[in-house]
């Protein structure tokens, strides 16, 4: 099926639209970030980089990975990446850094299952 056969948010998706894109053949990187013990979730897909998120808009935030687990799996989706977004160099010591970017954080990431 051609990835024009589903609508893509430009930026999030609500579990309901996900579950639907998934119906329809997409096939995302599914990031779990986590930021300081809060973590959210970001699908990457072909038609760029959306956000989890509830009803309303906002983006879905959770204290654990166990929730997005077991959110994740029910899906039917298996694995995704763990990334993290806490700090990119240390303040306190001087020490110089810069961002690392999103590929980088899927590349260096550490890969975990939902089922």
């Amino acid at each position: 099926m051609a990835t024009d056969d589903y609508p893509v948010p430009e930026t999030q998706f609500t579990l309901t639209s996900l579950a639907h894109a998934l119906d329809q053949g997409m096939s995302p990187i599914v990031e779990v970030k986590s930021m300081d013990g809060i973590y959210s979730v970001r699908l990457h897909h072909a038609s760029g980089m959306s956000s989890l998120v509830d009803e309303s808009g906002s983006v879905c935030t959770f204290k654990g990975t166990g929730e997005i687990r077991d959110l994740m799996g029910s899906l039917g989706l298996t694995h995704g990446v763990l990334t993290w977004d806490d700090q990119c160099g240390d303040e306190m010591i001087g020490v110089p850094s810069k961002p690392i970017s999103a590929e980088e954080m899927l590349t260096y990431g550490t890969r975990i299952a939902f089922r």
